[in-house]
């Protein structure tokens, strides 16, 4: 009985990590509203489905003109309070890496216009769940 008891206790302790593993999201944590969901941007000839992780990994894929392409890699919110991507692999055309653009928080159902630094404009919305 007693080895039984060791036994039984030895494996609640292994799975213990498994239940701590799952991401707890600080409350000022700017990208929160963003895992788990599809951030979708549009305008110009482009529509982009955006996916960032807790775990500080994004993919996105681009569509035009009925192509897709798909890309990933990792993202870091840097002192200025931007969101810097640096793609690994392949990178979308005329992107630099990193790439860094100024990043506020927002969650799903959320919808907002934002502007480049070449004065084109950007429609985002944050759709509940993985598009």
């Amino acid at each position: 009985m007693r080895k039984v008891l060791l036994a039984a206790s030895a494996l609640a302790f292994a799975a213990a990590p498994a239940f701590a593993a799952a991401p707890a999201f600080a409350a000022d944590d700017v990208m929160a509203g963003y895992y788990g969901n599809t951030l979708i941007s549009t305008g110009g000839i482009a529509e982009i489905h955006t996916h960032f992780r807790a775990d500080h990994s994004f993919d996105l894929t681009g569509s035009r003109m009925g192509m897709s392409r798909s890309f990933k890699g990792t993202w870091t919110i840097d002192d200025k309070a931007n969101l810097c991507r640096t793609f690994v692999g392949e990178m979308p055309p005329s992107t630099t890496n990193p790439v860094c653009s100024p990043m506020t928080a927002h969650k799903a159902g959320d919808s907002w216009t934002t502007t480049a630094k070449d004065g084109s404009t950007r429609n985002l919305t944050i759709k509940p769940g993985v598009e």
